[in-house]
């Protein structure tokens, strides 16, 4: 346990971040969620919709320090080419 009052804000302000961060995994999840459902059903606008909310809340996780940048861009990447094989 923190013994110094340094050491016990530093804990604190470790316990924000972190729910700040679980709440950002959560909501880049749901995206990327809607994104496999609609690719599932088959739905092409859907998924292209889904899609495109999903690319900005993955940068803006991997901005923020939640997701490293290539696996944000990875995950985009592979996303739309799930995407763009529904049209074929």
């Amino acid at each position: 346990m923190a013994n110094t009052p340094s050491a016990k804000k530093a804990a604190r302000k470790i316990a924000h971040r972190a729910d700040i961060n679980r709440t950002r995994r959560s909501r880049v999840r749901t995206y990327v969620r809607k994104v496999e459902e609609a690719i599932a059903s088959g739905n092409l606008a859907a998924a292209a919709e889904a899609f495109k909310n999903a690319q900005p809340e993955l940068m803006r996780a991997a901005q923020k320090g939640v997701l490293h940048k290539n696996t944000a861009s990875r995950k985009v990447s592979r996303l739309a080419a799930r995407v763009k094989a529904l049209t074929a």
